[in-house]
């Protein structure tokens, strides 16, 4: 409930636009409650062919005949106790029934005031004949619809606006979250539980916020508008009517829980059906190449039978509200109709010697009582409804904010250094790192790269020669020991200050499904077409992209699916020239080339890599020939000599 709060302030800041929405619905209240009312004078007076104002008068007249004969018999009462002699018991039933006169007198003089106020609006605005009235009083029925509508549609958009508008920043909270969280974080929730939170969990959080600030208060006003009506009738039959709300209300809090855990498993099941999903259309080609779709198109089935199952659980349990929350409405209706039934037909005040009305009821007047006791179960049944859409808004909220509060491990500080151009050295003091905190991938290394140095980094696969980068690029930060720049730890630095100095080309190459255009212009997003096709001439990729219809226009597909390995590596290395950053980092980044086009690009890098600093991982000889320095990782532990050593070993 914490996070959903939380939510609610987050949407409380449109506290303009929800406050109209409040009116609105104060007014959906109030029309709701009054279009019932409105039925009392038709059923009352123009019916029995008589004017509201003759009506009224009668009131008057007979309130103040009351009042008078009330006035006479108490003070009878008062002189025959004056007079003594009287047993005790006999003056104490004079004694109640001066008391039960003087509630009489006050029920007619509460009457006397309202008919003399409402006399002269009636003169003013109602017409004498019977059938206009009915005819006035219908026309202010649908103007009164047609306005609460009005207000209704009004309020819902108000509230949908500020909760579309909360879920739209959640969103891009969590995009921005899933930017800059370390690596470590980002593989814990992986692309698949980003996608579902960026989609299925948000409409959820926004969901409930627009029945909070929607259903969960014009709901509960329509109800206190028409039980207000009902309490000015006969508070005593209201309340009496009311004996049913606990027991509903115990029930409903069990329901609650209920939904709120069948909603936290069904948004558990939804990131693992994303998860299952994606990872089989993003490895279909192996999929396919392994004849496993049949496997495959079970393992989907089977998520989406368990969260079937799940959601019939959620469906059982939200359907049952239903029918809890009409037994509380049937059971007001049932119970007012008996009591006010007897009332009515026996001219009584009381039942079982509890007092119900302070006058006996009329049929019109009990009608009107149905009425507002109808009008009140039917936002009591809707209950349910904005139930289900708050709990269901708890679990996204649960769901989305402690994602939003995971820190990255690489934290920043408040003011980081900016190292000037070009840097001196890059080193490794006594640098150990772990993934797990339980292998150690790299221990105790210390290496320095010097400006304009280019060093090949060898070694067995798994040794740790790609985490040395990492940690040099910091995607991770040194379990033990400091990367430095220039003397200067790199957790010190400003991590767009570190970044924007190297251009890295990895082995699994990422290209976004839009042109190579745009994909080469990644590398630095203010560079001109002819300064992309330059960086293109040096990775040797314009021959084939000229070969394209559209040429750079070329649409690669998700993933550069469209092109072969070798040409996605090219458009990479096309893509780390055109940044020009003095640092650059190759990680197996010929691996996919054909021999003719790594001598090509082996010619370019040659000249490129004059006045930078230069990391490769490799071990094709061509590649090594261009290293100054040799890094030899193995088992964790890393060695440091010149490259004409290791080639003449």
């Amino acid at each position: 409930m914490t996070y959903f709060l939380r939510a609610l302030r987050d949407a409380s800041k449109s506290w303009p636009l929800l406050l109209a929405a409040f009116l609105c619905s104060a007014g959906v209240a109030g029309l709701w409650g009054a279009n019932i009312a409105a039925l009392f004078p038709v059923i009352e007076v123009t019916l029995n062919g008589e004017s509201l104002q003759n009506w009224n008068e009668k009131r008057i007249a007979d309130a103040e005949s009351k009042i008078v004969s009330h006035e006479q018999e108490i003070q009878r009462l008062h002189d025959r106790l004056a007079g003594g002699g009287r047993a005790e018991a006999e003056q104490q039933n004079i004694q109640n029934k001066i008391d039960t006169l003087l509630l009489q007198d006050k029920s007619d003089r509460a009457i006397l005031t309202s008919a003399q106020f409402l006399q002269p609006w009636l003169e003013s605005y109602i017409p004498r004949d019977p059938f206009q009235t009915v005819l006035l009083v219908v026309v202010l029925i649908v103007i009164s619809t047609f306005l609460k509508h009005c207000l209704l549609l009004t309020g819902t958009m108000l509230v949908s606006f500020v909760a579309m508008g909360i879920s739209r920043d959640l969103r891009v909270k969590i995009f921005n979250k899933a930017l800059e969280l370390d690596r470590t974080q980002f593989m814990k929730n992986g692309s698949a539980g980003f996608m579902a939170q960026v989609t299925h969990t948000a409409d959820m959080l926004s969901g409930g916020i627009t029945t909070t600030f929607g259903g969960a208060i014009t709901e509960p006003l329509k109800i206190a508008a028409c039980l207000g009506g009902a309490f000015c009738i006969s508070w005593q039959l209201t309340l009496a009517c009311l004996t049913m709300a606990p027991i509903v209300g115990f029930m409903m809090v069990w329901l609650n829980r209920k939904m709120r855990s069948a909603s936290k498993n069904i948004l558990s099941q939804a990131l693992g059906f994303h998860h299952v999903m994606l990872e089989a259309l993003n490895n279909v080609l192996t999929v396919q190449a392994y004849t496993m779709e049949s496997f495959e198109r079970d393992r989907f089935r089977d998520s989406t039978n368990h969260m079937m199952k799940i959601g019939l659980r959620h469906n059982f349990y939200r359907a049952l509200a239903n029918p809890i929350t009409e037994v509380l409405g049937i059971g007001m209706v049932a119970t007012s109709i008996a009591v006010g039934a007897w009332l009515v037909i026996n001219k009584e005040t009381q039942i079982f010697g509890v007092t119900m009305t302070e006058q006996p009821m009329t049929v019109p007047g009990i009608m009107v009582f149905f009425g507002m006791l109808i009008g009140a179960s039917d936002p009591v049944r809707k209950l349910s409804g904005v139930i289900t859409g708050i709990n269901v808004g708890i679990v996204g909220a649960q769901s989305l904010y402690p994602l939003l509060d995971t820190p990255s491990k690489l934290k920043e500080k408040s003011n980081p250094y900016y190292l000037p151009s070009p840097h001196r050295e890059i080193a490794l003091r006594n640098v150990s790192f772990s993934y797990d905190g339980i292998d150690t991938v790299l221990k105790n290394v210390d290496v320095a790269i010097e400006f304009g140095e280019r060093v090949a980094i060898v070694g067995p696969n798994g040794g740790g020669k790609s985490t040395l980068i990492n940690l040099i690029c910091r995607f991770y930060d040194p379990t033990e020991g400091t990367v430095e720049l220039d003397n200067v730890p790199l957790t010190e630095l400003a991590v767009k200050d570190l970044r924007r100095r190297i251009a890295i080309v990895t082995q699994q190459t990422e290209l976004f499904n839009e042109t190579i255009l745009y994909n080469i212009r990644y590398g630095r997003w203010e560079a001109t077409d002819e300064e992309i096709e330059e960086a293109a001439r040096k990775a040797r990729a314009h021959d084939f992209i000229a070969e394209f219809p559209d040429g750079y226009k070329t649409k690669v597909g998700p993933n550069g699916y469209r092109l072969s390995g070798g040409q996605r590596q090219r458009i990479a290395l096309a893509r780390a020239f055109l940044r020009n950053a003095e640092i650059l980092v190759l990680d197996e980044a010929t691996s996919q080339i054909d021999v003719a086009s790594e001598e090509l690009i082996h010619e370019a890098l040659s000249h490129y890599v004059k006045n930078r600093t230069v990391i490769m991982i490799t071990h094709r000889p061509s590649t090594l020939a261009l290293a100054d320095s040799i890094l030899e990782v193995e088992h964790g532990q890393v060695t440091k000599r010149p490259a004409a050593n290791y080639r003449a070993a």
